[in-house]
């Protein structure tokens, strides 16, 4: 019973998603008489012993740093100086990874996690002691090292410079943005309600906004980090990050057909893009005027950085700035004007009125010596195309060489070739990964026209711009001279995660794309529709020119308001949709198990973790603020390609299973309605897992993956079938007991 219940307990630890990928390769065995947490021996062998008798969470720590051991290393070598830098290596990943795990409040199982995982390494003097408890856990091989004094000093001067670049792949990948990537203690998601660990459990239809990784963008991401890890140990970090700057660049000019990785700006999100934008379109050295397209539906931080102008209290590298400060190097004339889509009521604009406002604002910007930047959406928040294309090639025509325009393609709701024609046309084009690609958030591209490249052979970029971007994410020309030299980790590996997504999504023909988007929003839709407690927010599908076998003509973004739960009516009679602030409640508690606040039949449902697109702002009169927030349930990549934990369904069956999930949300939302109060006093917040505290139900939510993220496990379903099917599910792993 003894080796038994430490079996189990170490299947439902392996089940998650973020340690079975490195335990593969690794054979595990159990040993409840060896007294330290673990052995790592030759050949990837672990053998866990009885300290990893107790909670999960202690079994997960232990299990993470045996892993990161294994992996690294294998063991083969004895050097000394290895021997170091892989143990101190792997305890710094594994007490990461226990900060992200464990409340702040609850004991380390080892007495060295705080200072491991603090952002500054350990005094010279504790050096020596953290290693005396590391030792042990490599075998005989750590018997016997005495290390001088000079190797102390040596390994603490390593130590320093590698310091920032130990650690999980998820606390890694929430690095190089800004404070919206931290996570949140309370909820183990960041601002963004997704996290950089995947939730197979969750149903997630965010696209639009930010998704959590799938298994498989996590795979890309760790693969990635693994390779630098192990770049770190050899002291050749600054090689490896280099070449994964340059790997990544060349993988986005493949994708959209571009000349080669020197027509490529990476950048850690689509604000940072803007930026960039400004820098270049203001190289030829005249005043500019930014005219942007709908700014309520781009990035919160795109009006300030059209501006030049700090948009956050901390830039992509850490650089500490005033937020609406002036960035360093750039025009203090510069002008920003808006070109909204909406009316005060929140209905559309006529196009042709948009089109109007748009040249008359381009030609009196002119007309005073300016150069215009204009900012085409393709898409906005909600899903629009404006302004009208055709027109603006006009323009451009008319006034050639004064008019920059750059395509906010951020959601990435295009083909390939839609970018080739925008650049074609001489346009820069703004992508991300984290949008339709699914993604993790922050991770940015301007893709760059020829005539965009030559200006970055004369002249030099703003010189605040260092604190934003390294030259290894943009063209090498003179003009980037003036950036900083060093590397954004976080920025790469997103990109690496990114970059799995994508390559899943090109292994489908455009024509399964298209079909498969198509029966899943025209059912959704209907879904809406038919829910009393929503009312469905019709958007033009982009106006596009007909490509064989595209997908990108369909409406992927699908807004709706929710009524407010009050159930009052406006003088038309009609119900008052949910005002912003209320919506941006519904949109967390979505996220949230709301169980403990239903009756007991609803619970199941109250329970499913929800994730869909964050709330846009959209006028309405009636609503208080004058602001009513548009929910978004999108289709994204991982609808098309699948992901890891659909394994074993056809695709009929999948497809059938995301429909169910999505209608799920819908029916998630008229429940809260239903209890709204009482959830209201109670206010809980979103959580990674559901009750991820308790065994049972983070048991529950395993086992519903299989069939539907949706659906609890049956009744007559037995613990020890249970365990069976998890050891199944990691049949890879060879685990014995003792």
């Amino acid at each position: 019973m003894f080796a038994r219940n430490l079996t189990e307990t170490l299947l439902h630890v392996l089940d998650r998603p973020e340690l079975r990928l490195l335990a593969m390769d690794c054979k595990i065995s159990l040993d409840p008489r060896v007294i330290h947490p673990f052995r790592v021996q030759v050949g990837r062998q672990i053998v866990l012993g009885s300290p990893c008798l107790g909670e999960q969470r202690v079994v997960a720590f232990h299990l993470r740093h045996a892993l990161e051991l294994a992996v690294l290393s294998g063991l083969q070598e004895s050097d000394p100086v290895h021997l170091l830098r892989l143990s101190f290596s792997a305890a710094r990943t594994a007490a990461r990874f226990w900060m992200l795990d464990a409340p702040s409040d609850l004991p380390a199982p080892e007495a060295w996690v705080r200072t491991l995982a603090s952002r500054q390494p350990p005094a010279r003097d504790a050096l020596p002691h953290i290693f005396a408890a590391l030792c042990p856990l490599f075998g005989q091989i750590g018997e016997g090292a005495v290390y001088t004094s000079a190797q102390w000093e040596e390994f603490q001067a390593w130590l320093a410079q590698a310091w920032s670049l130990i650690g999980p792949v998820e606390a890694l990948m929430a690095e190089g943005g800004d404070a919206r990537l931290a996570v949140d203690v309370r909820t183990g998601l960041n601002h963004y309600g997704c996290s950089h660990r995947p939730r197979p459990w969750a149903v997630t239809f965010a696209s639009s906004t930010a998704s959590s990784l799938s298994e498989r963008g996590f795979t890309g991401g760790e693969m990635a980090r693994v390779h630098l890890a192990r770049a770190v140990l050899a002291n050749k970090a600054p090689l490896a990050l280099q070449a994964l700057a340059l790997d990544v660049r060349s993988f986005l000019a493949g994708w959209f057909g571009l000349p080669g990785k020197d027509h490529v700006v990476l950048a850690s999100s689509g604000t940072d893009v803007a930026l960039a934008v400004l820098a270049l379109s203001a190289l030829p050295g005249q005043p500019v005027s930014v005219v942007l397209t709908a700014p309520e539906e781009t990035g919160s931080g795109v009006p300030l950085a059209s501006h030049g102008q700090h948009f956050a209290q901390e830039t992509a590298l850490g650089t500490s700035v005033c937020k609406g400060a002036l960035v360093e190097g750039f025009r203090e004339d510069t002008r920003c004007v808006a070109l909204p889509l909406r009316d005060t009521e929140g209905h559309l604009r006529p196009e042709a009125e948009v089109t109007a406002d748009c040249q008359k604002e381009i030609r009196d910007q002119l007309a005073q010596g300016r150069r215009v930047l204009l900012h085409v959406l393709d898409l906005s928040k909600t899903g629009l195309l404006a302004p009208d294309l055709t027109a603006l090639e006009a323009l451009c025509d008319q006034y050639p060489g004064q008019l920059d325009v750059v395509v906010d393609a951020c959601q990435a709701r295009l083909m390939p070739e839609r970018v080739q024609a925008y650049l074609a046309r001489g346009w820069a084009v703004m992508v991300t990964g984290s949008k339709f690609f699914t993604g993790p958030p922050f991770c940015g591209a301007l893709l760059l026209p020829d005539c965009w490249k030559a200006r970055l052979d004369h002249g030099a970029l703003p010189a605040g711009l260092a604190a934003y971007a390294n030259q290894c994410e943009w063209p090498e020309s003179p003009a980037c001279q003036t950036l900083a030299s060093g590397f954004n980790h976080g920025l790469l590996l997103r990109w690496k995660a990114a970059q799995a997504e994508m390559a899943a999504l090109s292994a489908i023909p455009p024509a399964v794309i298209a079909e498969r988007l198509q029966s899943f929003l025209t059912a959704v839709t209907r879904g809406i529709e038919a829910n009393p407690d929503l009312e469905f927010l019709p958007q033009p599908s982009p106006q596009r020119n007909v490509l064989p076998d595209d997908w990108d003509r369909q409406q992927t973004i699908l807004s709706f308001l929710v009524r407010a739960p009050e159930k009052t009516s406006g003088e038309t009679g009609a119900a008052i949709p949910l005002d912003l602030a209320r919506c941006r409640k519904l949109y967390q508690w979505l996220n949230a198990d709301l169980s403990p606040y239903v009756p007991q039949q609803q619970k199941a449902l109250a329970g499913l973790l929800c994730h869909i697109g964050q709330p846009v702002p959209i006028p309405h009169v009636q609503a208080a603020g004058g602001l009513v927030g548009a929910l978004r349930l999108s289709a994204g990549a991982r609808l098309v390609s699948g992901e890891p934990s659909h394994e074993g369904l056809d695709v009929k069956t999948r497809m059938a299973r995301e429909l169910q999930d999505s209608l799920r949300v819908l029916e998630k939302i008229s429940l809260i309605l239903k209890y709204w109060e009482v959830i209201a006093q109670a206010d809980p917040l979103p959580s990674y897992a559901p009750c991820w505290e308790q065994e049972d139900r983070a048991d529950e939510a395993r086992w519903s993956t299989p069939v539907s993220k949706a659906q609890a496990p049956k009744d007559n379903v037995t613990g020890e079938q249970k365990a069976d099917a998890l050891r199944r599910s990691i049949s890879a792993l060879a685990l014995g007991g003792s």
